[in-house]
């Protein structure tokens, strides 16, 4: 079976990682139990671009307990757990990740590409994006895909406008069970834990800049401020600045922002959010970190070239001196924080995006044909049967409406 990961003797550091994972993901390993009896990927290849952490692993094992074939690449080059990497080598999957993997990124995507896939399933859209500019031949065999994260939904759904998109694509994003608690809770939680291991600081009393008041920057705001941190919001969307600022915090624009911040946080999906001319403009010390999918929403170039000096003050923590004297701190490379400097979202989180995918991938299959080259919510009934799993086994029982009650909200001729 190939693979490359940094060290196969890792897989035991990984299993203990998995274990603790699938301990507190009980909606996907019900799922995997109807898979293992059902076999209803059966026969199936599955190439998938994720963040290579324990939770991705619980889905990838329930996919090959469904009959998938599955080979994974690392979707960002420092979210790539190496122990869990090699523990899923171990167990015949065929990965292509580990840490710090920059130069040989899209070589480890067109490797996992290299099985012919029926399913894709992206967390950013780079498989995607490579089937459809370089590995066209593939397009032939694709049943569809699925997409993880905000990032990726933007790009489909333009080369779905722009005509080019070549097979149906699921936005597992968009699902309610996915953004309402992944985004908000698990990126909120995740992002602060990465700051935190980075810079072991006080968030207490320090003027925290958000920018990007989406489901991610909700959550982020939130926890911050339970922290006692002043939360400061940068938006271009009016409503979601007006949202910000019903919500209690203040919003600005990210110039008069930089001049006041201690620690900035970007959260957009969109490029330079930071540039070099807010860098100007910051204090002696303030820290700078991204938890977006892509590493250039802080414009890391222009520290680059316009610091006079650069080194490592600790792990995953890198202080530029600019010429003015002024020291900026950049954690994970400007990477996504929460998974580089941390461990990604928790897996109670991740239980529910992770069983959208896999009941998506089902839902595909069974529907393979019938599906137009677009971007597909996930289906009601899915997003539904997940909640509805969640809260069984979270010991939680709610309300059903009466047959009068059901028959009052299908009528229209009672009033008062």
């Amino acid at each position: 079976m190939p693979y490359k990961v940094k060290n196969i003797n890792l897989y035991e550091e990984g299993e203990k990682l998995v274990k603790w994972a699938e301990s507190h993901m009980p909606v996907l390993m019900s799922i995997r139990k109807d898979f293992e009896k059902e076999k209803p990927l059966k026969n199936m290849r599955i190439s998938a671009c994720l963040h290579v952490t324990k939770e991705t692993a619980v889905l990838i094992e329930t996919l090959k307990a469904g009959g998938a074939e599955v080979a994974l690449a690392g979707s960002n080059p420092l979210s790539t757990n190496d122990g869990v990497a090699s523990y899923l080598a171990k167990n015949g999957i065929n990965v292509y990740a580990w840490r710090g993997n920059s130069e040989k990124y899209y070589w480890c995507i067109e490797n996992v590409l290299k099985i012919n896939p029926h399913i894709t399933m992206d967390d950013g859209g780079d498989l995607i994006t490579t089937i459809h500019t370089k590995k066209k031949n593939l397009i032939k065999n694709v049943i569809g895909g699925t997409e993880e994260t905000t990032t990726g939904v933007k790009r489909q759904k333009t080369m779905e406008k722009e005509g080019i998109l070549k097979y149906p694509v699921i936005a597992v994003n968009d699902a309610m069970t996915k953004y309402l608690f992944d985004n908000r809770y698990g990126t909120g939680q995740s992002t602060i834990d990465g700051i935190l291991r980075a810079t072991s600081l006080l968030l207490a009393g320090k003027n925290i800049v958000i920018v990007g008041y989406g489901w991610c920057g909700k959550g982020l705001a939130r926890r911050a401020k339970g922290m006692g941190a002043k939360v400061i919001i940068c938006e271009v969307d009016e409503v979601k600045a007006l949202e910000a600022v019903m919500d209690g915090f203040s919003v600005m624009p990210i110039g008069e922002a930089s001049k006041i911040g201690d620690i900035f946080i970007t959260v957009t999906g969109n490029k330079h959010v930071i540039d070099g001319k807010e860098i100007k403009k910051m204090k002696n010390g303030v820290i700078l970190a991204n938890s977006g999918h892509f590493d250039n929403e802080i414009n890391v170039e222009w520290l680059e070239e316009n610091a006079v000096e650069k080194k490592e003050v600790r792990k995953n923590v890198e202080e530029y001196i600019l010429k003015n004297g002024r020291k900026i701190y950049l954690l994970a490379e400007g990477r996504l924080v929460n998974l580089s400097a941390a461990e990604g979202h928790p897996p109670e989180v991740m239980d529910m995006s992770f069983s959208n995918q896999a009941l998506c991938v089902k839902w595909m299959i069974e529907n393979e044909g019938k599906l137009q080259n677009k971007v597909y919510k996930v289906p009601e009934k899915i997003d539904r049967e997940v909640a509805k799993r969640k809260l069984e086994t979270m010991g939680i029982k709610i309300d059903k409406l009466t047959k009068e009650q059901i028959k009052y909200m299908e009528s229209w001729k009672e009033g008062t």
